[in-house]
């Protein structure tokens, strides 16, 4: 046993070593997109992210994060963070495939129960060398396999809550089949109480780790019970009912009720603020104590280990008290305020994002019939909780609902992406079968099993909705975009191969752990899209929220390795080379994922997703004001500016957090450099449930305008000129015309130098603009009581990549100093252009102070949400060149146009739909010859690009018109510069493609 338990152990940390050189040779060296920037930012200063937060994370991430030597080094430390988390994930799933494959060489041998205890003791086997050798070689094939999964690898090199989850989740199956070795000795229960521990600390990471519980149920029940389907429908039941008390009577429970008894206590009994809260804890903990004493003096050792696992979970689940201890110290990134038990179960609900229907509700077409009052949503006020309205709950009739209704949403644009899925005819009401449909075509076979296929088949591509790569698909007729995509893998189908192979042998060997790993593979897969229940479109691909079945199945790849040693074993007569040769033809499977892997996962050079952020921070005044839109937008800014300190001046607004009260209460503060909002209107002018949406009501006596400033004043005065009445005799406040105009000091104006010297002569006395919108959100009042208050003393932009509906009307008073839009007194003449350009401060932004580090490199991969902001800035970079040539200055256009194709070249960066405009300003500086390969190079991937997409089904619709859109800015351009040839040419070409339009 010595020598086994020695070799297990070498080699499984021998695994974990390469694991963690791997991860940290492709480690993210800052922020990437998505949520790390924001989760980088919250650990270093312990702040409150997004909802319903990961408090256990920031905890590990602020400790990583004290060994950076300086700011800039920070969010490496925080990312090493993942790729240790992942390594640990490789290690204990090596040991968990070494246990179940020794399970499968060494039958059980058992020595008679314990009289005490009741279970029967396993007799210590050791395994022969060969065995041994084929057990190591199993476990190290399986592990290193997962260590290169697409999705696992992807999540271990970024600071994400993804990687802390799966390892939390391949601690508690490794110490579940620890638990079962030992569960004849007096002491075992300590293992089921280490792994409630760990249940709870996972909460505080993420709450995938929770679905693992029916697997460990299992490993229980087969360990103590004798089968019986009725046992193991009872362990089913039991493990459903655990699952249940943690995801609903503990995280957010116990809080709902602790804040019961708060609002009790303080409107009730007039006690002060906290009183309910104590009054719970003290009960509760005083419940559990009675209940643990109880147990002892009875001597219920199922009740006492119950007890006991329930408390580990509770103290486990204690880190989330740093949420709103954090949140009372008000800080710079503090997501819904949960400083009070209040806002803190909302918090933990995640209420902010709704719900939607799981196994029986209404379909998207559903029309309400009525509505029906929820709980009471509650505010802390001065010394009550302030009751702001109860939740309206639409109330449908029983023929609009449907067991699992999966076509649900009704949002603009998803029942048009329902129909890509199913048949679904206009007037009907679609049915449960078409519902099942969607279920299995899009949910579970496009949502699941396409990104299982991805980590052990092959993947096409990086381009969102890119299906599985099969061995046999020919690379003829591809576009360059899809064959020269680094994330393009084929991995020949050896990982489903010899995963096949182990789920095959491991049924028929030693069915009931077949059944426990089956189980983490389905609730950690399936069950999850049954649960989630998506809709038919999402922003970026979900393939990390899976890396649990994919952690399951690589079990089976692991154990299929054992099948060949065993089928070698037969033919050689030697076990020792029998796992040797198998462990050998094992390890071609994670050899060809890291093989095919490698230059996609790589992340070690990439730098622009912080870069983008700085750009567009340098491209903005002193003490802007900046509005920008979600997350890759928003999260690098935080990192910038929180971690690196970078343009703190700058105050950064969400445009979709500004519709609640709590995150305009957070622009009013003082944030380092930056001073708060200049707005006139008090909390009780936004708070929730007041000003959420104010309708458009028309008044003929305002119709032709209003004064901004009046406007703002009525709505602060609550004024009942503004004042509109519901059915229900609630009173709400409108705008009463779509126009709207401000008068300006154009001293103020010219003294706080918000306008280019080259315009301040056409500076207006007075801004006219058009709103046309049907409503006005808490947003668009919040801005407008800027834009009335602010008098110009604050330079205001909107990001270049912001919603144009959110400019209100502003578009013809922009002025693009960058990657931005500075709102400015001066009327546009050009309805083609979206601002006025200030070439001078453009330029110095755009060529002196914005970074393209390694944007040049054709050798690292960036994937769509990088070629996004490039493409971006060609466009402003174009711009400037255009407003250089027409105001007559050839040469400083020419460095224009040179500087953005020497940073952003097609080799590392493709040409996109914004590189056609560069046509003409390119002959007009005499650069025919970039201009004319342009034209050819475009014409022909376009080409290529759309007989390709038009055989891949109306999921690549975007790729379909894109394409099409650039064919027609190369006919416009090649005409434009006199290449009339080349125009007919490109435009027949597109008219073949366009004919295949809605076929």
């Amino acid at each position: 046993m010595f020598q086994y338990n020695r070799i297990n152990n070498l080699v499984g940390w021998l695994v974990f070593a390469v694991a963690t050189i791997v991860y940290v040779l492709t480690l993210e060296p800052t922020a990437s997109f998505w949520d790390a920037g924001e989760f980088i930012a919250c650990s270093y200063k312990l702040l409150v992210p997004h909802p319903p937060g990961a408090p256990f994370y920031l905890l590990l991430g602020r400790i990583f994060s004290m060994f950076a030597g300086d700011p800039s080094q920070v969010a490496w430390w925080v990312n090493l963070l993942s790729a240790l988390s992942s390594s640990f994930t490789v290690l204990f799933l090596f040991w968990t495939i070494t246990i179940l494959a020794r399970k499968l060489l060494i039958p059980n041998v058992v020595t008679p129960a314990s009289s005490v205890h009741a279970v029967t003791a396993p007799a210590t086997i050791e395994p022969t060398f060969g065995q041994t050798i084929a057990i190591v070689g199993s476990a190290a094939v399986g592990a290193l396999a997962f260590t290169f999964t697409d999705s696992f690898w992807f999540s271990a090199v970024e600071a994400e809550v993804y990687a802390l989850s799966s390892f939390f989740t391949a601690f508690v199956v490794w110490a579940m089949l620890r638990w079962e070795s030992k569960a004849h000795e007096a002491m075992s229960d300590k293992w089921l109480i280490l792994i409630a521990y760990m249940v709870g600390l996972s909460i505080g990471a993420h709450l995938l780790n929770l679905v693992a519980i029916p697997a460990l149920a299992f490993i229980f029940f087969f360990r103590l019970k004798k089968y019986s389907t009725k046992g193991a429908i009872l362990t089913m039941a039991v493990s459903a009912f655990i699952l249940g008390v943690v995801l609903v009577g503990v995280i957010p429970g116990l809080p709902s009720i602790a804040g019961w008894f708060e609002v009790l206590f303080v409107n009730s009994f007039g006690l002060p603020f906290g009183a309910g809260v104590i009054f719970f804890v003290a009960l509760f903990i005083g419940a559990l104590v009675w209940a643990v004493r109880y147990a002892i003096k009875t001597g219920n050792r199922m009740l006492h280990t119950a007890l006991l696992s329930f408390i580990f979970i509770l103290i486990g689940y204690s880190s989330y008290l740093i949420i709103p201890i954090r949140s009372g110290y008000d800080p710079t990134i503090d997501e819904n305020d949960p400083e009070n038990i209040v806002s803190f179960v909302s918090y933990l609900k995640r209420e902010q994002y709704g719900d939607r229907p799981l196994l029986f509700g209404p379909q998207f077409n559903a029309e309400p019939i009525d509505q029906e009052e929820g709980a009471a949503q509650y505010i802390k006020g001065e010394d009550k909780y302030i009751e702001v309205g109860r939740k309206q709950e639409a109330v449908y009739a029983s023929n609009d609902k449907t067991l699992l209704p999966r076509l649900y949403s009704g949002q603009p644009g998803h029942v048009a992406q329902y129909k890509k899925w199913v048949d679904i005819q206009e007037g009907q009401k679609p049915g449960f079968g078409e519902n099942l449909n969607f279920l299995f075509k899009y949910q579970m076979g496009h949502m699941f099993w396409r990104y299982f296929g991805w980590n052990f088949i092959g993947r096409e591509g990086d381009i969102q909705q890119s299906g599985v790569l099969w061995p046999w698909e020919s690379e003829q007729g591809l576009p360059d975009r899809v064959s020269g995509s680094k994330a393009r893998n084929n991995f020949y189908m050896l990982p489903l191969a010899l995963g096949i192979i182990g789920l095959i042998f491991q049924i028929r060997r030693k069915q009931r752990d077949a059944l426990v790993v089956g189980l983490l593979f389905f609730f950690t897969g399936l069950a999850i899209v049954i649960y989630l229940n998506q809709p038919p479109i999402e922003p970026r691909e979900r393939d990390y929220t899976f890396a649990g079945a994919f952690y399951a199945f690589c079990i089976w790849i692991g154990l299929g390795v054992l099948a060949i040693a065993d089928f070698l074993r037969k033919l050689v007569k030697n076990d020792a080379l029998a796992g040797v040769v198998a462990t050998l033809v094992g390890l071609l499977v994670p050899a060809v994922l890291a093989a095919q892997g490698w230059d996609d996962h790589d992340r070690s050079d990439r730098y622009h997703s912080v870069d983008s952020a700085k750009n567009l921070l340098s491209s903005v005044a002193p003490n802007a004001i900046l509005f920008t839109n979600g997350d890759n937008d928003t999260f690098p800014l935080w990192y910038a500016q929180e971690v690196e300190g970078f343009r703190t001046d700058v105050r950064v607004a969400v445009l979709s957090y500004m519709n609640t009260d709590w995150y305009l209460d957070q622009m009013k503060r003082q944030a380092y450099q930056s001073d708060p909002f200049p707005m006139s209107l008090e909390n009780p002018n936004y708070r929730q449930g007041i000003n959420d949406y104010l309708p458009y009501v028309e008044r003929p006596e305002v119709a032709n305008g209003i004064d901004l400033k009046q406007y703002i004043q009525l709505v602060k005065a609550n004024h009942q000129a503004l004042q509109i009445a519901d059915r229900g005799g609630r009173t709400y406040l409108s705008f009463p015309t779509k126009n709207f105009f401000l008068n300006v000091d154009k001293q103020a104006v010219i003294s706080a130098n918000a306008v280019a010297k080259e315009f301040q002569d056409s500076i207006v006395t007075q801004m006219r603009w058009t709103i046309n919108k049907g409503g006005l959100e808490k947003k668009h009042l919040a801005i407008l009581d800027l834009l009335a208050n602010n008098n110009w003393q604050r330079p205001v932009y909107f990001s270049t990549t912001a919603d144009n509906s959110d400019f209100m009307g502003l578009d013809r008073y922009l002025q693009l100093e960058g990657l931005a839009y500075r709102v400015v007194p001066v009327l546009n003449a050009d309805p083609e252009r979206t601002g006025i350009i200030a070439k001078d401060i453009m330029y110095d932004n755009m060529m002196n102070k914005l970074s393209w580090r390694n944007m040049d490199r054709a050798d690292i991969f960036y994937d769509e949400n990088y070629l996004r902001f490039p493409a971006n800035a060609r466009d402003k970079y174009y711009q400037l060149a255009v407003a250089y040539l027409e105001a007559g200055d050839k040469a400083t256009a020419k460095k224009v146009i040179n500087h953005t194709f020497e940073k952003l070249p097609d080799s590392a960066i493709p040409y996109d739909y914004y590189i056609p405009p560069f046509i003409v300003p390119l002959y007009e500086v005499g650069e025919e010859k970039r201009a004319q390969e342009i034209i050819d190079t475009m014409s022909k991937r376009s080409d290529t690009a759309l007989r390709y997409y038009f055989t891949q089904g109306s999921l690549f619709e975007t790729e379909i018109r894109i394409n099409l859109f650039i064919l027609q800015q190369l006919i416009q351009s090649a005409r434009q510069v006199g290449l009339t040839q080349k125009a007919a040419d490109i435009e027949k070409m597109f008219m073949q493609h366009y004919s295949q339009m809605g076929q």
